[in-house]
C-alpha cells in the first residue's frame, strides 16, 4: 500500500468512528471536496477547506444518521488518484431505518494529507432511509 493510500486508509477508520478531530488532522488546508448532488442534509456540493467540508458534509450526515462508510476495492492511478469503491452502512436517527449505498471515492493526497475528494453515491437510497414511510 502507498503512502497515500495510508494516508485515506486513516480516513476511513475515522469516519467509521465519527472522530471528527481525526478526519480534520487529515485534510491538507486547501481540502476540496465535490459530492454527490442529492444528498441529504444539504450535504451534496462543493467545499473547499477542511472545517466547511466537516461541518457541511460529515457532520450534517453524522447528525442525521448513525453510518460509516466502509471500503472495499482499492486502485491507484499513474497520477496518483485513488480510487475506493465500498457501501455506506448505517441507519437514519430519526426514523431508525437502515440504508446501504453504494460509493465511489477519488482522492488526491498533497504533502501527506488529503488535498482532494470526489464522491459517487446512490443518494435515493439515503433518503429512503430518511422517508417517513417506506418507499
Amino acid at each position: 500500500m502507498s503512502t497515500a493510500s495510508a494516508v485515506v486508509k486513516r480516513f476511513y477508520a475515522a469516519a467509521q468512528v465519527a472522530d471528527g478531530a481525526a478526519i480534520l488532522a487529515l485534510l491538507h488546508p486547501d481540502f476540496r471536496a465535490r459530492t454527490a448532488p442529492g444528498m441529504p442534509c444539504g450535504a451534496g456540493g462543493a467545499f473547499h477547506g477542511p472545517k466547511e467540508a466537516l461541518a457541511h458534509v460529515w457532520g450534517a450526515v453524522f447528525a442525521d444518521y448513525d453510518t460509516a462508510p466502509y471500503d472495499e476495492t482499492w486502485h491507484e492511478t499513474t497520477e496518483g488518484i485513488i480510487v475506493v469503491t465500498g457501501h455506506y452502512r448505517g441507519t437514519a436517527r430519526a426514523t431508525g431505518r437502515a440504508h446501504d449505498a453504494e460509493f465511489v471515492h477519488l482522492w488526491q493526497v498533497t504533502d501527506g494529507q488529503i488535498s482532494w475528494l470526489h464522491q459517487y453515491t446512490d443518494t435515493a437510497r439515503w433518503h429512503q432511509a430518511l422517508a417517513q414511510e417506506a418507499e
